[in-house]
Formats: structure tokens, C-alpha cells, sequence
């Protein structure tokens, strides 16, 4: 079996066990004034197990292959691939993680996304930098107002 099916399969007990973790047991603790909502705690879980089920046994019994193949990952030859921008990729990943608090929400979104297209080639920074400020500033609004999540917006020296 390629290594791909194997991944499959291993994503697919993780997510047969969350999801009968979200439809079975974390809605039995639900307050009883919870239990006449509409959407539950347990709702986002549930539709990321069945969409995670799915995905997996597609992958499982191949039906994302197409009959032209385009080559797999060859172990022996790494260094052809794009080693860099992943590890960068993951470094900015940590950075960001770690710029979260201090920096607020707003600068830290906005430079990873920034960054983050620049990595990958990226070079149109009349559209890059517009579309990440809007992207960041949409995501906050949602998060804070609507969903009424607080997310520190800009750093603590700035009053965040």
C-alpha cells in the first residue's frame, strides 16, 4: 500500500474516534438549557469527523487517482524538492505562534500572511499587502464581534 493510503488510514481511526467522541459522549454533559439549541458545542466537531471520514476513504480506495500519474515523491531525490520554503513555512508558523500575544492579533496575522506569500513567490505587493490587512481584519471582526471571542488586536504598548 503507498504511503499515502497508509496516512489514509491512520487519519481515518483518528477520525473515526473523534467522531464518536462528538456524537456520543460530549453531548451527554450538555446543560439541559443547552440541549434546546440549535448548535451544540459538539456541532463543529461532528462535521469535521464525517468530512474527515470522507476524505480519508476517498483516499482510501483511490478515487482522487487519476489515470495519468504524475509522479510520486521520491525519498532519494529530496533535495529537488521545495525543502526551503516548507522549512520556512514552519519556522514562520513557530514565529507567529510565538508574536500571537505580544504583537496582537491584527500585525501578527497580517505579517504571517505577508510573509507567508512572499515565501511561497509571491511578489505583487500592490495585492499582498491589501488583501492580507482586509483578510486579518475580517477574521478579528468575526472572531471578536460575532462570535464575541476576545483576541488582543494590536500590542499592549499600543493599548491592545
Amino acid at each position: 500500500m503507498a504511503l499515502d493510503r497508509w496516512i489514509a488510514l491512520i487519519l481515518l481511526g483518528i477520525c473515526l474516534v473523534y467522531g464518536y467522541t462528538a456524537w456520543f459522549t460530549m453531548d451527554s454533559s450538555l446543560a439541559p438549557f443547552m440541549k434546546r439549541n440549535p448548535i451544540w458545542p459538539s456541532t463543529f466537531p461532528k462535521v469535521l469527523s464525517v468530512l474527515g471520514i470522507v476524505a480519508s476513504t476517498i483516499i482510501l480506495l483511490g478515487f482522487e487517482k487519476s489515470d495519468d500519474k504524475p509522479g510520486e515523491i521520491d525519498y532519494r531525490r529530496l533535495g529537488d524538492y521545495h525543502l526551503g520554503q516548507a522549512l520556512l513555512l514552519l519556522v514562520l508558523m513557530v514565529a507567529y505562534a510565538l508574536f500571537l500575544r505580544p504583537a496582537g492579533f491584527l500585525f501578527s496575522t497580517a505579517g504571517f500572511l505577508i510573509l507567508g506569500s512572499y515565501i511561497l513567490g509571491e511578489r505583487k505587493w500592490h495585492l499582498m499587502i491589501p488583501i492580507a490587512i482586509v483578510a486579518t481584519f475580517i477574521v478579528w471582526y468575526l472572531v471578536q464581534e460575532v462570535l464575541g471571542i476576545f483576541l488582543r488586536p494590536l500590542p499592549t504598548m499600543l493599548g491592545g
